[in-house]
C-alpha cells in the first residue's frame, strides 16, 4: 500500500445520505480532530491483532497448562468450549454498552479487559482462577468483535470494505502469529508455560494505549450530540430476514473454522502424515487468511451483491472436504490450501454486517445479533464431529457432515449478500 493510500485511508470519511447529502450523525455537531483518523487506524489494527492470541496461545501450550494446574478432563473440555460461549454471551451486551458509553469507549475497556485477563491468567494457581481470567479476556474480545464493524461504519462509511479488510488481515495475522510463535518464545524464555502465556499480555497493553485518546474524543462528541441521536437504539433486527441469514451464515462459517482448527491435524495424522507436517499444514490453512482477509472485504465492498463470493468460498470448501475424503495424504497440501480459502468466509460476513445496515446504530444491533447467534450455533460443531469420529471409527461421516453443512452456508451467504438493509426490511426510514 502506497503512502498516499495510507493518508487517504486514515482520514475519516464524511457519511453520506441516499441523495449524496451528509448523513445525520453525531459528527455533524462535533468536528473530528485531525489526529483522530491516523490514530484510529492504528487502534483498529492493534485491537484486531489481539482478538485471537488469548485463544491460540493457550492452544499451543494447553497440555502444559492442563498438567500444571491439575485440570480434570471435564474442566479441560470446558475451557476449550468457553471462547464461543463467551463471544455469544458477552457480545449481546455490546449494543446497550455502546449506547451508554459510545463504541470507542467500550472497545477501549474491552482491550483493557483483554490485557488484564492475560496478565492475571499466568499467575493463576487453580483451574477455576485460570478459567475466570480467561473469561475476562474473552469478554473483552467479545465486545471488540461486535463493535469494530461499528467503528468502521461510523468513521469510515465509504471505505467499509478496505477498513474491514485491514482489521481482518490483522486478526488473521494475530491468530497465526500466536499459534506459531508461542512454543518457540516459551522455549527461548526458559520453557515455563506461564511465561509463554504472559508474553501476549504485552501486545494487549499496547493495544489499549491508542484507544485512550480515541475514546476521550468519542465521549466529547457524544456529549455534544443531540439527545435524539444519542438515544437511537437502531432497528429491531429480529424482524429482518437478512439479519437471520447473516446470523446463520456466521454460525456455519464459524463451525467450519473451529472444526478445521480443532481436527484438521488429526485427520492428516490418521492418514499417515507425520505430526510435525500435520501442524505445518494447519499453519498453511490459517496463513491463507492473512492476504485474503484484506482482498475479500475490499472486493465485497465494491459489489452490490456479495452472494457470488460466498458461493465461491463454499465451493472451495466442498473441494477441500472431497479431497480429504478421497486422498487425504496424497493431496494434503492442496486440501489445506482449499480449506484455508474457504475459511475466509469470516472477513466476508464481517464486511456484509457493515453493508447491511445504514447507520452505526443499525450496525451495532446487527453485529451483536449476527455474532452472538452465530457463535451459539457454532458451539456444538466440534463436539459433534468428535463424537461421529469416535463412534464411526473414521473420518468419512464427519467429512460428509462438514461438506453437507456447506450447502446451506452457500445458500445463506447468497441471501445475506443481497443489496438491501435491515432498516428497509424493518420498515424504517432514514
Amino acid at each position: 500500500m502506497h503512502d498516499e493510500d495510507l493518508q487517504t485511508l486514515s482520514r475519516p470519511a464524511t457519511p453520506r445520505g441516499s441523495a449524496g447529502r451528509p448523513a445525520t450523525t453525531p459528527a455533524d455537531t462535533h468536528a473530528d480532530p485531525k489526529w483522530l483518523g491516523p490514530v484510529l487506524v492504528v487502534a483498529i489494527v492493534l485491537a484486531a491483532l489481539n482478538l485471537r492470541p488469548a485463544i491460540t496461545s493457550l492452544g499451543a501450550l494447553f497440555e502444559e497448562a492442563r498438567t500444571g494446574l491439575h485440570m480434570s478432563g471435564t474442566v479441560a473440555g470446558l475451557i476449550t468450549s468457553v471462547p464461543a460461549l463467551c463471544f455469544a454471551v458477552f457480545g449481546v451486551t455490546a449494543p446497550r454498552l455502546s449506547r451508554r458509553f459510545g463504541p470507542a469507549a467500550v472497545v477501549c475497556a474491552g482491550m483493557a479487559a483483554v490485557a488484564a485477563g492475560l496478565l492475571i491468567r499466568p499467575f493463576a494457581d487453580s483451574a477455576a482462577a485460570f478459567l475466570a481470567a480467561s473469561a475476562l479476556s474473552l469478554a473483552g474480545i467479545a465486545l471488540t468483535n461486535v463493535l469494530l464493524p461499528v467503528i468502521v461504519k461510523r468513521w469510515f462509511p465509504d471505505r467499509v470494505g478496505t477498513m474491514t479488510g485491514l482489521y481482518s488481515m490483522a486478526l488473521a495475522a494475530g491468530t497465526s502469529l500466536a499459534a506459531a510463535a508461542t512454543v518457540p518464545l516459551t522455549s527461548a524464555l526458559g520453557g515455563n508455560w506461564r511465561t509463554g502465556l504472559l508474553v501476549w499480555a504485552a501486545l494487549a497493553v499496547a493495544a489499549v494505549l491508542p484507544w485512550l485518546p480515541v475514546a476521550a474524543a468519542s465521549r466529547r462528541e457524544k456529549a455534544a450530540a443531540p439527545a435524539a441521536v444519542q438515544e437511537d437504539a437502531g432497528p429491531s433486527v429480529v424482524r429482518s430476514r437478512t439479519a437471520w441469514a447473516l446470523a446463520c451464515y456466521f454460525g456455519l462459517q464459524a463451525t467450519g473454522a473451529y472444526v478445521t482448527m480443532g481436527w484438521l491435524p488429526q485427520i492428516f495424522r490418521d492418514a499417515g502424515v507425520s505430526a510435525s507436517t500435520a501442524g505445518v499444514l494447519l499453519a498453511v490453512t490459517m496463513v491463507m487468511g492473512v492476504p485474503l482477509a484484506f482482498v475479500i472485504p475490499g472486493l465485497a465492498g465494491r459489489m452490490r451483491h456479495q452472494g457470488p463470493i460466498a458461493a465461491v468460498l463454499g465451493l472451495f470448501g466442498l473441494a477441500g472436504y472431497l479431497g480429504l475424503y478421497l486422498a487425504p495424504a496424497g493431496g494434503a497440501w492442496a486440501w489445506a490450501l482449499l480449506l484455508g480459502v474457504s475459511n475466509c468466509a469470516f472477513p466476508l460476513v464481517i464486511t456484509m454486517i457493515g453493508l447491511r445496515a445504514k447507520s452505526p446504530a443499525g450496525v451495532v444491533k446487527l453485529s451483536a445479533f449476527a455474532q452472538s447467534t452465530g457463535y451459539l450455533i457454532s458451539i456444538p460443531g466440534p463436539l459433534v464431529i468428535g463424537t461421529l469420529y469416535q463412534h464411526s471409527g473414521g473420518w468419512d461421516l464427519p467429512l460428509a457432515l462438514m461438506a453437507g453443512l456447506l450447502v446451506p452456508q452457500i445458500a445463506l451467504g447468497v441471501l445475506a449478500g443481497r443489496d438491501r438493509t435491515i432498516e428497509d426490511e424493518c420498515g424504517m426510514r432514514d
